[in-house]
């Protein structure tokens, strides 16, 4: 089996942003070289997450409203008397840090609709993602 590991470096510049990695992925998934296996894409901070979904404008400011809704800054959690980002770890937590992709025919298979996106909490920062291609 063949493993090919290489690390995505994203700038973000809001506290919570949408931050699509697509296109770095897919070069990542053509350079290792796999023909069929499994693409991993991991974010390595707690105050990130991985998702999949659509590259639409107001869909990515409806997630980015949602996670503001469902996880307010300042809400009184716990955690904020250490640190004051509760918020972006317990949207962190529900959300999760990967994702696994398939790779067929050395191409990473995703909908048409489908893109990758880092999802940022607790910006603006500097980050780091991990893609690992596993396979034959």
């Amino acid at each position: 089996m063949k493993t090919f590991f290489e690390e995505i470096s994203v700038s973000t510049r809001n506290r919570t942003e949408v931050i699509d990695i697509t296109r770095h992925v897919e070069e990542i998934t053509k350079k290792s070289v796999v023909t069929n296996g499994l693409c991993i894409i991991h974010s390595v901070h707690s105050t990130t997450a991985i998702i999949v979904n659509e590259h639409e404008a107001g869909l990515l400011k409806d997630i980015v409203k949602k996670v503001q809704q469902d996880f307010p800054k300042g809400a009184g959690w716990l955690h904020d008397r250490v640190d004051d980002n509760a918020d972006a770890h317990l949207a962190s937590s529900f959300t999760g840090p990967s994702r696994i992709l398939p790779v067929k025919d050395g191409r990473l298979i995703r909908g048409t609709w489908q893109n990758i996106f880092l999802l940022e909490l607790d910006g603006p920062r500097t980050r780091r993602v991990i893609v690992e291609v596993l396979g034959e």
